[in-house]
């Protein structure tokens, strides 16, 4: 397999390097896994991507894209770009649902704020550093690289909490 042309999976996601250079790879993972959340919304109603996963909790997949949206935002636009941006949402951790706002909308956004923080990116070494804005640990100085690796840490984990959600609301499980 070669590094030239990403491959894709039955369902439609990118499928991660297996080999070749590190930024290419590290942003290959990170794009397979904003695959991963977008495909477990899809097919779902606005009803349905509003459903708590289990009390006491009120996570839900739509709370999940839009808190997503803003964990783009910040690491990319705020930290990596050292942009004053402000939250994309009403509060900083984008959890909050609004009545007036459906997934659609979310995944615009959501979308949106990914390739801003691509544009940010470009012509950036793994190298170059930002510092981190918000305490407890303001003022720390991070790499690209660890940004990427913490992206993908943040998505990974969240997936999982998608996998609950998703399997709660009608059963799918997988990806």
């Amino acid at each position: 397999m070669t590094t030239d042309a990403p491959a894709t999976l039955p369902d439609g996601r990118p499928l991660p390097l297996l080999t070749g250079a590190e930024r290419p790879m590290l942003e290959s993972w990170l794009d397979f896994h904003r695959a991963t959340l977008e495909l477990k919304c899809a097919e779902l109603d606005d009803a349905q991507v509003r459903l708590a996963s289990a009390e006491p909790s009120a996570l839900t997949l739509l709370g999940l894209v839009q808190h997503l949206a803003e964990v783009e935002r910040n690491w990319f636009q705020r930290v990596v770009g050292g942009l004053d941006a402000p939250p994309v949402f009403e509060e900083p951790t984008g959890y909050t649902l609004s009545a007036e706002r459906g997934l659609d909308e979310a995944l615009a956004v959501w979308r949106r704020e990914i390739e801003r923080g691509r544009e940010v990116c470009v012509g950036l070494r793994l190298d170059d550093t930002g510092r981190i804005s918000d305490a407890p640990m303001a003022g720390v100085e991070v790499s690209l690289r660890w940004v990427l690796i913490h992206m993908i840490e943040e998505y990974a984990r969240h997936n999982g909490h998608a996998d609950i959600l998703r399997e709660r609301i009608d059963g799918v499980t997988g990806a």
